[in-house]
């Protein structure tokens, strides 16, 4: 039996390790956990329950302990939020299932800057913090209160100066609709980290050669993949989201900073769960169907089924995207590298085969590795520094 000093040890375990925050290296597109370049195999988190509203009705803690396992079950590494996590026990239960946090420290133009520090003192020191976060697609929400471009990015730029005035540990990303014009990243330099938004059905396109033309700071999808309603037909199409998921996270690891020339520090799946209160026209009691086409976005219908984006399903039933996204590993190129000279075998070698009775370990083929560009390329991948 535990009596109450093994209790206390136990309950303090997450803060006894050292804080383990992204590290930044001027010049190098690479994001550094511990010395080693990071791959973020990532979802975005938002547990809005049947009838709650954003942001009121999140209950990060209610949902941490079955939602972090369905993460980590999944390879997940990586989750962002799009309110800050303020409650250690949440960051608690993401370290113990091997995820690290991008914590949107203010999104909201109407926030008041004074609220920052009390946020970030309370889990600046949580290993489970990987770095902070200001603003979500700003360019076009006008920091959600349809701010003038130039104004929100003051702001947010703003915000960042405050965090590492009471932080100096961790970087601060800024998530971008699309890949940011440069004049944007010169006059926001406060900002460490660039993250972009992208819809645009089966491919990014040339969107890695863009921002590689724009900064040398390091960048990652904030948001990509694709919702699992049809609207074309107005059916659920569960084999067109696991599809896209599919192609997407590939392209995404194919471009990965872990390879010699890759840019893209990994990627954050939209979303985990469903939502139910985002149609405007529909009840948070029910899933609707409404969706708005701009001309551009997501696989096969061009679409934004609002409600229907979830890797599962509200009640966290597994989606067919949920287990093609299990199925792809992190890429490793030390190891592709190893096996190809030398032959053998390793537990990184492996993948799982998930399907909904579960997850088992198989061998995974060479070449899925580097199925596009080939294996020549690994030869070249930067070494794993020291911190």
């Amino acid at each position: 039996m535990l009596n109450r000093f093994h209790c206390f040890i136990l309950s303090v375990i997450p803060w006894l390790v050292r804080s383990l925050p992204a590290r930044i290296r001027p010049g190098d597109r690479r994001i550094y956990v511990n010395g080693v370049p990071l791959h973020m195999k990532g979802v975005n988190w938002n547990p809005v329950g049947m009838g709650g509203y954003h942001p009121h009705g999140l209950a990060f803690a209610e949902n941490v302990v079955r939602d972090a396992r369905l993460m980590a079950e999944a390879g997940v590494n990586v989750v962002r939020t799009y309110e800050p996590v303020t409650d250690p026990a949440v960051l608690d239960e993401l370290w113990r299932n091997g995820i690290q946090i991008l914590n949107t420290i203010y999104s909201h133009g109407s926030k008041p800057l004074d609220a920052v520090r009390k946020e970030v003192d309370a889990v600046k020191h949580h290993p489970a913090l990987l770095m902070w976060v200001a603003g979500n697609e700003w360019n076009y929400n006008g920091c959600y209160v349809h701010m003038e471009l130039y104004r929100c990015g003051d702001l947010l730029n703003e915000v960042a100066k405050l965090v590492k005035k009471y932080d100096h540990q961790h970087p601060v990303a800024s998530i971008y609709g699309e890949a940011p014009p440069q004049d944007v990243i010169q006059r926001m330099d406060a900002i460490d980290v660039w993250g972009v938004n992208y819809y645009d059905e089966l491919s990014f396109g040339d969107l890695f050669k863009r921002y590689a033309q724009r900064s040398t700071k390091p960048f990652f999808l904030g948001e990509y993949g694709a919702d699992a309603y049809d609207a074309r037909y107005s059916i659920v199409n569960e084999e067109a989201q696991a599809h896209a998921t599919k192609l997407l996270t590939q392209e995404i690891m194919e471009n990965s900073a872990l390879f010699a020339g890759g840019i893209c520090s990994g990627g954050l799946l939209f979303e985990l769960n469903d939502e139910w209160w985002k149609d405007g026209d529909g009840s948070p009691e029910s899933q609707d169907t409404g969706g708005i086409a701009p001309g551009g976005g997501p696989f096969p219908d061009r679409t934004f089924n609002e409600e229907w984006w979830g890797l599962v399903t509200l009640e966290r039933v597994p989606r067919k995207a949920y287990y093609v996204f299990a199925q792809l590993a992190i890429p490793k190129p030390y190891l592709v590298e190893s096996i190809l000279l030398r032959g053998g075998n390793a537990t990184e070698g492996l993948r799982k085969s998930c399907t909904p009775q579960g997850c088992t370990i198989v061998p995974r083929p060479l070449q899925e590795f580097c199925p596009v560009q080939g294996c020549g390329h690994i030869f070249g991948a930067p070494k794993a520094e020291k911190p």
